[in-house]
Formats: structure tokens, C-alpha cells, sequence
């Protein structure tokens, strides 16, 4: 799990600061360069598809540091004979709803990738993106897994973020 954090926070690390700069020389080149900004129309997009690659990317490492919005007043007041069954529950819930939305991501990536839809400023097939909210929503359902076996205590609350 150490290695698996380790890649996702770099991955996740990476594309946001390749967003930064690659907005910062945009704007930089519309201001400074303006007859070369043509050139950089792709960027734009380039951001918007790196951005939401990375928030499937952090699916996992968010519901890991319990960092997923959660109404946890009433679970957190339970006795414990009520409340571990609960979070089982819960983690039951989480691990099916995560497996069945990548086997959605799945089949609609696989779908776009047969069209053959192309993005209209990088060239990419659109196919490609759809399979970021397949191997996010993975990741999570392992978080799940991990959870519902108790190998992850994802219920104590801690103030460092693993």
C-alpha cells in the first residue's frame, strides 16, 4: 500500500502542477505573445481533461485519509454493538457502488473507443478519458475492501493525512 500511495500522490502531484504551468504559459502567451496564442488553444482543454483525471485519481487516497463529505454525527453517538455493523454497512455499500460505477467507466470507455471520437484540440480519443473514472472508482473500491476487512481503519479520525 506504501508504493500504491506513493504513486498516486506523485501521479496526482504531477499532473496538478503540469496544470499550473502549462495555465500560467497560456496566459503568459496571450498576454506577452499574442500572435502565437493560436498555438496554444490546446492547453486550455489539456487543463480541464488533466483536472478531471485527477479527481478520479484521488478517489482512493481521499476516502483512505477520511476525507470524503460524510454525516457522521449520528454513526459516531452508536453503541458499539450497532455501530461496527454499521460501518460494514457502509463499507459493503462503498465497495459495490465502486465496483459497479468502474464497470460502468469500463464499458463507456469501451464504447467512445469503438466511435472513435477524437478530442477537437489535443487529438486524443475520448475513450482514453473515460477510463480515469474507471481506475479511480478501482482504487476506492480497494480503500472499501481494505475497510470491510480491517486492514484500513478509515473510521478513526486522526489529524495527519496518511
Amino acid at each position: 500500500m506504501t508504493y500504491l500511495r506513493r504513486i498516486e500522490r506523485f501521479v496526482i502531484v504531477a499532473l496538478f502542477l503540469g496544470m499550473v504551468a502549462l495555465f500560467f504559459a497560456n496566459v503568459v502567451i496571450r498576454e506577452v505573445f499574442p500572435a502565437y496564442a493560436s498555438q496554444m488553444a490546446w492547453s486550455e482543454e489539456a487543463v480541464r481533461r488533466a483536472n478531471t483525471v485527477m479527481v478520479f485519481l484521488s478517489l482512493g487516497l481521499t476516502l483512505e485519509a477520511g476525507r470524503h463529505i460524510a454525516v457522521d454525527t449520528f454513526r459516531d453517538r452508536l453503541p458499539s454493538a450497532l455501530r461496527m455493523p454499521l460501518l460494514k454497512l457502509i463499507d459493503i455499500t462503498g465497495l459495490v457502488f465502486s465496483l459497479y460505477m468502474s464497470w460502468l467507466a469500463w464499458g463507456l470507455s469501451m464504447f467512445v473507443l469503438g466511435t472513435g471520437q477524437r478530442s477537437p484540440t489535443l487529438g486524443v480519443e475520448i475513450g482514453w478519458l473515460y477510463l480515469a473514472p474507471m481506475v479511480g472508482f478501482l482504487l476506492l473500491a480497494m480503500r472499501y475492501a481494505l475497510s470491510l476487512t480491517g486492514r484500513l481503519d478509515r473510521f478513526t479520525r486522526t489529524d495527519e493525512v496518511a
